[in-house]
């Protein structure tokens, strides 16, 4: 696991229980997005199925390409490809329990029976492991059924559920796991990655230096304003922002950043013709949204560091928070931007620049 970036805390964590005699066979991985929490499961994982000491070196190609058996990634955008053809129908904002069935607990998923797969032997190794992406949206029904897979575990097999938020999670499924926090990566580890990724050399230095701002440690993040143009969706929502600042709300606001949003909903359908654009509207308003909040967090950051009152700064994060409730519970769209325009004209909480973390 050397190679993992700015987490040796969690590295260390993870090896002294691999030096110990009883390792513990449920993990939750827990921290913000993009940090290496999946990454460093995989490593975790080799380690586990003791692909590191195979010498053929078949274990470890078979795992680069995701054919391993006894390793199983468990994640939403499986269900286009379930053998339950409700599933395959549905445009998925969780991980349904009938998902779950099918590739670990077993049980029956629509009409269908699927044996357990955690109580199946190792196929090649001598352990099997599962990984639950975003395990956070397992729904109830999903969480409980994992519920019993911990409280009885079949021997050699490890579970590690990776997670943004882990007090999602039933406290009796974090009570029955190792937690192993994953901070932000520190300014070394980021120009680390910057140059193992290549990804800097077609941006520009205020591209580069605004990208690093936004994701704030976070490689994940960093890549995806990169793949998803987030610097051009400047243009739209940074003039709206500076009048917000200057107590004037421009009409139309809440439409402008609602077709910035619809714009890369169509995007992503043209991509993939199964993408749920009602999905791909809420992926463009986190995008939305996690700009504006890294900015907030700057201004914070910032006034306190000024010795300024940071009330402004955390009345933004609130705003933001709100308007991500309200488009949760399917208020239209344009109608959250619009409000969340409103409300940070009216709190003074505005901003000079979107560019996350300006002053």
């Amino acid at each position: 696991m050397h190679t993992i970036l700015g987490q040796s805390r969690a590295v260390a964590i993870l090896q002294q229980a691999l030096r110990s005699s009883r390792l513990h066979h449920a993990w939750i991985f827990a921290g913000p997005q993009g940090v290496g929490k999946f990454t460093t499961a995989i490593e975790f994982a080799k380690i586990l199925l003791e692909a590191e000491s195979d010498p053929s070196g078949r274990a470890l190609h078979l795992l680069d390409e995701g054919t391993h058996p006894d390793l199983h990634i468990i994640r939403r955008d499986l269900a286009p490809w379930s053998a339950n053809a409700d599933l395959r129908r549905k445009k998925l904002s969780n991980i349904p329990v009938d998902l779950l069935r099918e590739h670990m607990v077993g049980g029956y998923s629509g009409d269908r029976y699927f044996e357990p797969k955690v109580f199946h032997s190792p196929r090649l190794a001598r352990a099997k492991v599962f990984i639950v992406e975003e395990a956070e949206l397992l729904d109830g029904h999903g969480q409980n059924s994992l519920l019993k897979t911990l409280e009885e575990p079949p021997a050699h097999t490890y579970i590690i559920l990776i997670t943004t938020l882990p007090d999602r999670l039933l406290p009796t499924i974090r009570s029955r796991a190792q937690r192993v926090s994953f901070l932000p990566l520190d300014d070394e580890s980021m120009r680390e990655w910057w140059e193992r990724s290549g990804l800097a050399a077609n941006l520009s230095p205020e591209m580069r230096e605004w990208i690093d701002r936004f994701a704030e440690g976070s490689p994940g993040m960093a890549a995806m304003a990169i793949e998803d143009r987030l610097y051009e969706w400047r243009g739209v929502i940074e003039p709206i922002m500076r009048e917000a600042e200057r107590g004037r709300f421009v009409p139309g606001s809440g439409e402008a950043i609602a077709k910035v949003v619809d714009e890369y909903a169509k995007s992503q359908q043209d991509e993939d013709e199964n993408a749920s654009k009602e999905l791909a509207n809420r992926e463009g308003a986190r995008r939305v949204f996690l700009m504006l909040s890294a900015h907030a967090r700057g201004r914070l950051r910032n006034a306190v560091a000024r010795g300024n009152d940071p009330q402004r700064a955390l009345r933004a994060i609130d705003i933001v928070r709100d308007a991500e409730r309200g488009l949760g519970a399917n208020v239209n769209m344009k109608f959250v931007f619009e409000d969340l325009v409103a409300q940070w004209v009216q709190s003074g909480a505005g901003m000079k620049t979107i560019a996350a973390g300006s002053t």
